[in-house]
């Protein structure tokens, strides 16, 4: 056997092996380097080699995918960080990334010519911001702006694209979701052209609050203003209203509902109407509404269950 000297104050032995060489400093460090060596040879039964497993997608989009295509789609997803007020793509100019959120939520805003704007929609980690690709468009009149700060898996839009075309459950599944969003954005434009402000903003909090994982979200009078589009003083009788009936507290831009039952009742239909939609198509891939109670989302028991 050969042996080698090196300037470290020692004489080193250097063996030859069938797949590497070792070299030797004391019998001790010998066997566990044989060892070593025979495990690599010779893996334990059950023992794991590979990537380490993915995250389950707290996206309920994502996570009724079938795990195939999940997998697929994985690569091209990028988890990022949504900070509040960040414009996800603006009306009218090309939309180049899709967000499917996970925590936080993001309003969908109409805006008028004089710049005023007025919240139709929310999409939390229920759905997709990016709608218009999903129906062979490139771009929306309306801007999606984060207004609950959380994170988001990202997409090119492109990239998007071209897993609508190979594969077959994608597509119609957000389909099914963009009819969904649809509704929600219908049902506001007739609850803001017939209830009152404070049925209105109870509607607009419980949306807020199943997208949210606490019962205290940051929210400042101005900005529900903006997202009822009402007069500012209108949006502080109503939210007295609301606290004064113990439903909500409101205090230095921070609003935690204590009264989720007395809250429902003091909205209006329209939030009951979409909330079904949604847990009837969310019902249908995921497990009725039990993920959705998991992530963040008050839900009440169903029938029978």
């Amino acid at each position: 056997m050969p042996a080698l000297l090196v300037r470290f104050r020692t004489y080193i032995r250097c063996l030859p092996a069938p797949d590497t060489v070792y070299c030797l400093l004391r019998p001790l460090r010998r066997r566990q380097l044989r060892d070593a060596m025979r495990s690599r040879r010779h893996p334990v039964a059950g023992a794991h080699h590979g990537p380490p497993s993915r995250p389950a997608p707290r996206n309920r989009l994502l996570a009724a995918l079938p795990p195939e295509d999940l997998a697929t789609l994985w690569p091209q997803l990028k988890l990022v960080e949504l900070p509040i007020r960040q414009v996800l793509h603006a009306p009218e100019q090309p939309i180049t990334e899709i967000y499917f959120p996970e925590t936080g939520y993001v309003s969908m805003l109409a805006y008028m010519e004089d710049g005023d704007a007025i919240e139709v929609g929310q999409i939390g980690f229920d759905g997709v911001v990016g709608i218009p690709v999903l129906l062979e468009g490139d771009s929306d009149g309306l801007e999606a702006m984060v207004q609950h700060p959380g994170t988001a898996l990202r997409m090119s839009a492109a990239a998007l694209r071209e897993m609508l075309a190979s594969m077959p459950t994608l597509h119609p599944l957000l389909l099914r979701y963009a009819l969904v969003h649809h509704q929600q954005v219908a049902r506001t434009g007739a609850c803001n052209g017939r209830h009152g402000v404070a049925e209105r903003l109870a509607r607009w909090l419980l949306m807020a609050h199943d997208r949210t994982e606490g019962d205290t979200f940051p929210m400042t009078q101005e900005f529900m203003s903006m997202m009822l589009g009402v007069r500012r003083a209108g949006v502080s009788v109503a939210a007295r209203l609301l606290q004064k009936a113990d439903f909500i507290h409101y205090e230095r831009g921070q609003i935690t509902v204590t009264n989720r039952p007395g809250l429902e009742a003091a909205a209006c239909e329209c939030y009951g109407i979409v909330r079904r939609a949604s847990d009837r198509f969310h019902g249908q891939h995921t497990g009725a509404s039990r993920l959705a109670c998991q992530y963040g989302a008050r839900c009440q028991p169903e029938a029978g269950s």
